[in-house]
């Protein structure tokens, strides 16, 4: 039985998977709410007090930087030490990850009906493949083949600086400036970055917020409320608001396909992308990707592809934890 984890600021998922041949099955997946819980190893004795099983082995994909085995979260105020949770699950040692580095791996364990292609592309094999994923923060990483096998590599991308393609998005950042000393990719591609680009053209709009709109933002998630607006075109704001926040992921995902040089494909996680999936199928997303001048052609060579599985970074998680058990 292995014990996979999907770390973040607003959830904490957790399952147990059973190895069957080469599969990696579920057996229980359970969530909790990170922010009413004083550490990860609070939550795992109540897993195990709640669901007892013997694990032969764990590994947790974390929402921030892994460094000699230890993170501290970007979003919540928990520091994950590997030695104290294998102590706590009574194993000799666990894997901890980055949260994007998982998703990686779950990847490799994705199929046909996980994914929604938005750009074919002629796939290299072997090659780098990336992920980015756009949630309650923004993150990056990339796949790289070693000869034998993908490697998951991690990044903290989402935290390096803002790059404005054009005026109205110099005017965005001028804007955030006002706000915020440092102003990341993160601020303007991620769910509270739908907010701050809502704020931007609220701000230059003479219409007043309508009143039906701020009971939706006020009762529930006010990214989530812009987003479905501008999804269904009921509010002009709303509707410029998604169509920025899908051209900026679209540019940041060519960025990270740029950097990494992905010839084996893209992948946008997260939670965000099948929430505003008919936006990133309008042409937007692709557009903005394919925007980089004198690499527009080899950026069309690479696939792309949206995920659906939600459960994707627990299954890397799980996939990793198995890659150590049998390193053992």
């Amino acid at each position: 039985m292995i014990l996979a984890g999907d770390i973040g600021g607003t959830k904490t998922n957790l399952a147990y998977y059973d190895l069957r041949g080469d599969s990696l099955v579920p057996a229980l997946v359970k969530s909790y709410p990170s922010q009413q819980y004083a550490s990860l190893n609070d939550i795992l004795a109540i897993l195990q007090r709640e669901y007892p099983e013997r694990i032969t082995a764990a590994a947790f994909g974390i929402a921030g930087p892994v460094v000699a085995n230890r993170c501290k979260l970007t979003n919540v105020n928990w520091i994950v030490d590997g030695e104290e949770v294998a102590s706590a699950l009574h194993l000799a040692s666990v894997g901890l990850l980055n949260d994007l580095a998982a998703t990686a791996y779950g990847i490799l364990r994705l199929g046909a009906k996980d994914l929604v292609t938005i750009q074919t592309g002629k796939p290299q094999r072997e090659g780098t493949i990336g992920v980015i994923a756009a949630g309650t923060g923004l993150g990056g990483g990339a796949l790289v083949w070693d000869g034998q096998g993908y490697r998951a590599m991690a990044s903290e991308g989402g935290h390096a600086d803002f790059p404005p393609r054009n005026v109205l998005e110099m005017d965005l950042l001028k804007f955030l400036l006002k706000k915020f000393e440092h102003v990341s990719v993160e601020r303007v591609v991620a769910g509270p970055g739908i907010m701050n680009i809502y704020e931007f053209f609220r701000a230059r709009t003479p219409a007043p917020e309508p009143e039906w709109l701020g009971v939706e933002m006020r009762s529930g998630d006010p990214s989530a409320a812009v987003s479905r607006a501008g999804l269904e075109g009921k509010d002009e704001t709303c509707v410029r608001t998604l169509d920025m926040f899908i051209a900026l992921y679209g540019s940041e995902a060519g960025n990270l396909a740029l950097r990494f040089l992905t010839t084996g494909g893209l992948y946008v996680a997260g939670g965000i992308a099948p929430k505003v999936l008919p936006k990133i199928q309008s042409g937007l997303f692709m557009e903005a990707f394919l925007g980089k001048d004198t690499y527009r052609e080899l950026l069309q060579t690479i696939p792309v592809h949206v995920v659906l599985n939600e459960k994707t970074a627990l299954l890397g998680a799980a996939h990793y934890a198995l890659m150590m058990r049998r390193k053992l």
